[in-house]
């Protein structure tokens, strides 16, 4: 099977998550990276291509010449993934979708609501597709998770528990990293931006259920730190299930304790990211069974979204990687993108900051999610 050819905006040097979208595109082979605009900067977009071995002719100094020049080349890139802070993704998001080159996008989907609405009116004119990168569902026991729910293993599921919890940000920090995500106009909110989205997708990824309504008291405990870093949230999910949702960048401690907990009434699943290749099932009134990524019992998935042999630990970048290979297939034609994140979970993670936001402001009064609108 061929490559897909594949760009990239943003992730030049000294971009953290342009490097790892570039490791995961090549760990199945399935993507060539051969054109970018990895810079703002004209010199450091082409000292980071020429890093990467792209020929100079498919260096850009930025996002629009980019896409009219390969939607108009021969052999132009198929897909661009965007990797640039949260305020950026808008603008290159939509000039790719109107070139029709399929869209990989870095999480959140924007940073405001108005660009993330301008990002959904371009995808929903687009015959390219739009996929977010929430990379952890693409971890094998968070789609085993996903499939035993469905399936009714756990019964009428009641309680969703999930928390993501870091401490880098417990102090004052400059670094590349820290600024864009500590600067409202930027980042367009704090913790629960840059992690809270990635617990909210996972709890309705996992359990196949939309939140009716939240209810949210962030803080700010840095001194002079104008984003949250710090959030507690309750969740109302339809058919009456409840949820609490725990985000933190101050949590000393914590590296990346991302962990999801799920109870029905016929039984519970406990994850947590830092130990991914293994999950607790119990029934209720059995013993508590661990299951292992690609161990016995887990059925065809098993085998669909791991690598190597049990024992041999899969993780974050493996994670990313069942995403890339899932976004070929649907380019190419093969597959139909069903457990990939598009447009609907970018919105969704929107709706989440935007009404954690609203109801902090008022003492954590409840929002309610209006059908059909980001809002």
């Amino acid at each position: 099977m061929r490559r897909v050819r594949l760009g990239m905006v943003g992730g030049g040097q000294g971009a953290f998550i342009g490097a790892v979208h570039r490791i995961a595109a090549r760990i199945d082979d399935r993507f060539e990276l051969v054109a970018g605009a990895l810079s703002s900067s004209p010199d450091r977009a082409a000292a980071s291509a020429a890093e990467l071995g792209l020929a100079p002719d498919r260096s850009y100094d930025d996002f629009a010449e980019m896409a009219r020049a390969e939607a108009a080349r021969t052999d132009g890139i198929e897909a661009v993934a965007i990797v640039t802070p949260n305020h950026m993704h808008a603008a290159p998001a939509i000039a790719f979708l109107e070139a029709g080159i399929h869209v990989i996008c870095d999480k959140p989907l924007a940073a405001t609501l108005a660009q993330a609405e301008a990002i959904a009116h371009a995808a929903a004119a687009s015959p390219a597709h739009f996929i977010l990168t929430h990379n952890y569902t693409g971890y094998p026991l968070i789609r085993q998770a996903r499939e035993m729910a469905a399936r009714g293993d756990l019964g009428e599921i009641r309680l969703v528990q999930v928390e993501y919890a870091q401490d880098w940000l417990a102090r004052e920090v400059h670094n590349k990293q820290a600024d864009w995500r500590t600067d409202p106009t930027r980042s367009g909110a704090g913790a629960i931006g840059d992690i809270g989205t990635h617990a909210f997708n996972l709890a309705q990824f996992v359990s196949g259920m939309a939140p009716e309504a939240l209810s949210a008291e962030l803080h700010s405990f840095v001194p002079g730190r104008k984003v949250d870093d710090n959030a507690h949230i309750r969740l109302r999910f339809e058919g009456g299930a409840r949820g609490m949702l725990w985000a933190s960048q101050v949590a000393v401690g914590n590296e990346n304790g991302l962990r999801l907990r799920i109870y029905g009434s016929e039984g519970g699943l406990e994850w947590g990211q830092e130990n991914p290749n293994a999950m607790a099932f119990t029934r209720f009134g059995e013993p508590r069974q661990i299951l292992t990524r690609g161990g016995p019992g887990l059925g065809g998935g098993a085998g669909r979204w791991t690598r190597v042999p049990p024992g041999h630990p899969e993780g974050y970048l493996e994670g990313f990687a069942n995403l890339y290979a899932d976004a070929a297939d649907l380019i190419l034609g093969s597959g139909d993108g069903a457990l990939l994140p598009g447009i609907e979970a970018g919105l969704d993670g929107m709706w989440f900051i935007d009404a954690c936001q609203r109801s902090s402001a008022a003492d954590g009064a409840w929002i309610a999610r209006q059908s059909g609108s980001v809002r």
